[in-house]
């Protein structure tokens, strides 16, 4: 008796599944832009539905949506018949699975999205079936086989399935023009929270900025350095923009007869400064990239807030 080829059998499954997504990617055509058009073009929400394992997955897709800027919930086929139709508003769009299109369960949502005009997007594999026919747009998966050998348990279908609720939410996120530091409002949390902060999100503020005038003399400026505790001065012009910054390693360069100059005489002009809705890992490269810990954050030249890089390390950026 030969022994069991669990890898092999994983190796097997996966290709099964790589090779039908292969073959949705290139079957895919006007349907889809249609659905992304017509998800897009409502006021309300875009309202997933289904059961079992289909369920599964539109919960899935409704969470998808939800966290990228479309607005969307899941309502349980089931569910919907027993009250949580009122759910569903004339300014939403239906989003209904069924690897069959026969799910009895889903017959009353398709007739309340039926009779008020709601649209009703049907995501099956039979375009001649229940859910099919009475879809305004229909997304119809390939009739790819499952994963299991002579079992009919949903593997591929379900695959195909939230794959194609991915490439929805994608398509739509570009529509909509939705950006990173917007996903990071529905993010607030967590790793991926923390990489998508901003600089103004992780900045000190202007009463904490370690600030002097070019004209301001040195023995003053070493006060505010030490007050502060950036280890930097931030030197400005005549207008209050920020010039220059003085250093640990312009005091040393300066060393010689340091009391008898003014800060705009020791800083390093042009220092580099972000703005407050840079995301703080770019922050984070651009002082790793520079070999420095501190930024100054301004608008229209002006400080407004420092960064230091402890900051960023804190708040889980990396």
């Amino acid at each position: 008796m030969s022994a069991f080829d669990a890898a092999g059998v994983g190796r097997r499954v996966l290709q099964i599944e790589a090779d039908a997504l292969r073959r949705m990617a290139e079957e895919l055509d006007g349907a889809f832009a249609k659905a992304v058009e017509t998800m897009h073009g409502v006021t309300g929400r875009v309202v997933c539905t289904g059961v079992g394992k289909s369920g599964h997955v539109g919960r899935k897709i409704a969470a998808t949506m939800a966290s990228t800027g479309t607005p969307a919930i899941f309502v349980h086929a089931t569910e919907a018949s027993h009250g949580d139709l009122g759910m569903v508003g004339t300014d939403d769009a239906v989003l209904a699975l069924s690897k069959s299109g026969e799910t009895k369960e889903l017959a009353d949502v398709v007739a309340y999205a039926k009779r008020f005009g709601i649209p009703l997007i049907g995501m099956t594999s039979k375009a001649d079936s229940a859910l099919g026919r009475a879809a305004d747009v229909l997304l119809l998966l390939p009739p790819e086989p499952e994963a299991a050998d002579g079992v009919d348990a949903p593997t591929t279908s379900t695959t195909l399935q939230i794959a194609l609720g991915d490439a929805l939410a994608v398509a739509l996120l570009e529509r909509r023009g939705f950006t990173a530091l917007d996903f990071r409002v529905f993010h607030p949390g967590g790793k991926l929270g923390a990489v998508l902060r901003t600089v103004g999100d992780l900045m000190h503020p202007a009463a904490e900025l370690p600030l002097a005038r070019s004209t301001t003399p040195m023995h003053e400026t070493l006060l505010v350095m030490t007050e502060k505790r950036f280890g930097c001065v931030g030197v400005l012009n005549a207008e209050g923009r920020l010039a220059g910054i003085v250093t640990d390693g312009d005091l040393r360069r300066h060393m010689e007869g340091l009391m008898t100059h003014t800060a705009g005489e020791v800083m390093t002009p042009a220092p580099l400064a972000v703005e407050r809705g840079m995301l703080a890992g770019e922050a984070l490269k651009l002082m790793n990239d520079n070999r420095i810990t501190v930024l100054f954050v301004v608008e229209d030249g002006r400080p407004v807030g420092i960064l230091h890089v402890h900051d960023v390390l804190r708040a889980g950026v990396i």
